[in-house]
């Protein structure tokens, strides 16, 4: 069973960026869909984007325009760019297969916008 680490979180002003990756213990070549999900503070884990093997991407209302998922199969990792940050997009960001996997949560990275 493959393991992922998110990481790349961190403290970041309103219109700022920062790029999330997300390491997988052994090769994603074989996984079709993988996807990015977040939790904010009380609510429910929600849908970010996903990416297939062929490279094509699709991404929520709420973030569509800002953030560009990519994947880079030689190095089992994959990406989340995210530009034009807003305080609402402060949550724990998580990366699964597509649909998601129980079994395969991490911990996550914390992703704090605020001025």
């Amino acid at each position: 069973q493959v393991q992922l680490v998110e990481s790349g979180g961190g403290l970041v002003q309103p219109g700022g960026s920062l790029r999330l990756s997300c390491a997988a213990s052994r090769s994603i070549f074989s996984i079709n869909y993988m996807g990015w999900y977040r939790q904010a503070p009380g609510k429910e884990r929600e849908f970010v984007a996903h990416i297939n093997s062929s490279g094509r991407a699709s991404y929520s209302d709420s973030v569509k325009g800002r953030f560009t998922i990519s994947r880079d199969n030689a190095k089992n990792t994959v990406y989340l760019q995210m530009n034009s940050l807003k305080p609402e997009d402060t949550a724990v960001y998580y990366c699964n297969k597509y649909p998601s996997i129980r079994s395969l949560w991490g911990q996550g990275t914390q992703v704090t916008v605020s001025s």
